[in-house]
């Protein structure tokens, strides 16, 4: 199985600072274990370049000093066995083993010594041969972008995207150094925007005493960083783009503050008592507009609401018209409703549950019907009854005619009522209905079609879940006589949804 790249991930690149000299790569990575282990809360890779240079050099080209690679290479040789010294060492510091192949033998050599991440250099992103030759390996991969236009970029990320591998893309200049200014670090967002569920970094050659460029990348996003290291001595000082330890320390330390900075990014914020318990005393409280009895519900034109809250008040910040509350005691005008003289319920959630199962209802019928149209929620027993005793309607167009989508869930029934004015047709575009009219039952099936004239006493329920079309005259809100009065005294039986579709 493939292993996951860590988040963050802070890659140290060596390169050919070994400089050909195995005591001194053992150095530098002995000096950057101490200086990483510093910073626990981040993972550290160490990584190496690989090229098997007996073939990866033209032959008519071996030995060429005067040609600036090829004698950089040479001269920067190490043996199979020095690499896999370096590699026990960087394990023994605690480091995740990760190196560049320029070549496939080379990738022969990574899968060889087990190492955790293969990386793609820049100049390597579309060696579709060497590609191929990576992605028939299970390691994940990070593969830096510099230079490459975005048709290439989007060919790399299917070709990995096709393959089911674990790989993540870097933002990357190929100057050594980079100024400042061709950084652009905005590639970050762009890249971010682009390809959404790819994990995106940051490979540096800036100035190593430039700290600021990090905080940037971390906040722009990046969450693997990869930067050129090497310990300076008299025989090798350092290139301009490498880093030393001391200088890697403050490029953690400016990371770490950055993180810190950041804070949480995944969730929500965890409450905060204090800020709760500030910005609760600005808000308005809830006061009651005229007497209220005991047990009466209280309806928005019932209260007011003014500063400064009393404790333990309920606030304009918890009223809204997903709740319901009902006095306890009696309410003086005026008077501070609380949680303790009044229950306060917010229904929000449970209506939140009903459009969800709606919405699953109305897929699975494949029903096409307007966006913009509100969801009507009718609950005439009140919410906690819905599901046993209740509907759900979509008004397409209410004029000289009426047209309405009618949504029963499975098990539910419609209770009966009558209209004075309003004729209606009921077309079953899906599932099944038992519809009663005036205490006689019938079953409907898709396709069917029954009129409803006015004064007729109907009533529908489906065992399944059904979706009828009703075509009309027009609705009236005050046309709809329930046979149980108990129904139309419950004022607040229909609740409106708009904006509710996905």
């Amino acid at each position: 199985m493939t292993q996951k790249i860590p988040q963050p991930l802070f890659v140290l690149e060596m390169a050919n600072n070994h400089m050909g000299d195995l005591q001194h790569g053992l150095e530098v990575i002995r000096r950057f274990g101490q200086v990483c282990r510093s910073h626990p809360r981040f993972s550290f890779a160490f990584k190496l370049q690989y090229r098997d240079l007996d073939t990866f050099i033209h032959p008519s080209k071996q030995g060429r000093d005067d040609i600036k690679y090829i004698k950089r290479f040479s001269e920067t040789r190490l043996s199979r066995e020095q690499f896999d010294l370096l590699i026990a060492e960087m394990r023994s510091n605690g480091f995740i083993t990760m190196a560049t192949p320029f070549d496939e033998p080379s990738v022969d050599v990574i899968t060889s010594q087990q190492l955790d991440i293969i990386k793609i250099a820049s100049c390597s992103f579309t060696d579709w041969p060497l590609l191929e030759k990576i992605a028939g390996t299970c390691l994940p991969i990070v593969a830096s972008t510099a230079g490459a236009g975005l048709d290439e970029i989007d060919k790399v990320i299917s070709f990995f995207v096709h393959r089911n591998k674990e790989f993540a893309i870097m933002h990357c200049v190929g100057e050594y150094p980079t100024p400042d200014e061709h950084l652009h670090l905005s590639q970050l967002d762009f890249l971010r925007t682009r390809y959404p569920g790819v994990r995106i970094g940051f490979s540096t050659h800036e100035n190593p005493d430039h700290t600021d460029i990090v905080k940037l990348a971390i906040a722009k996003g990046a969450s693997i960083f990869e930067k050129h290291v090497g310990v300076a001595t008299e025989r090798w000082p350092l290139n301009a783009y490498s880093a030393s330890p001391e200088q890697v320390d403050k490029w953690l330390a400016a990371a770490e503050q950055t993180y810190a900075l950041c804070g949480i990014g995944e969730e929500r914020l965890p409450e905060n008592p204090v800020e709760i318990a500030s910005l609760r005393s600005l808000r308005r409280g809830v006061f009651a507009r005229r007497d209220i009895a005991a047990s009466e519900q209280i309806r928005t034109e019932d209260v007011y609401f003014a500063f400064p809250p009393e404790e333990g008040q309920i606030t304009a910040n918890e009223w809204s018209k997903y709740c319901q509350c009902t006095a306890r005691q009696k309410i003086g005008t005026d008077g501070a409703i609380t949680g303790t003289n009044a229950d306060l319920v917010d229904q929000q959630k449970k209506v939140l549950h009903i459009v969800q199962h709606v919405r699953k209802l109305l897929r699975d019928s494949g029903i096409t019907f307007p966006g913009c149209s509100d969801l009507e929620i009718s609950h005439h027993y009140g919410i906690d009854r819905f599901w046993e005793c209740g509907l759900t309607m979509l008004t397409v167009v209410n004029r000289s005619y009426c047209k309405k989508l009618l949504i029963v869930m499975p098990g539910q029934r419609h209770p009966e009522q009558h209209h004075t004015q309003k004729e209606e047709t009921f077309h079953v575009l899906y599932g099944t209905i038992e519809l009663e009219l005036d205490g006689s039952v019938q079953i409907c099936r898709p396709g069917d079609v029954a009129t409803v004239s006015p004064g007729v006493r109907h009533a529908f329920s489906s065992p399944d879940g059904a979706i009828i079309e009703e075509i009309s005259s027009t609705h009236y809100q005050d046309d709809s006589f329930y046979t149980d009065p108990l129904i139309s005294q419950n004022k607040g039986r229909k609740t409106m949804i708009s904006f509710w579709m996905e």
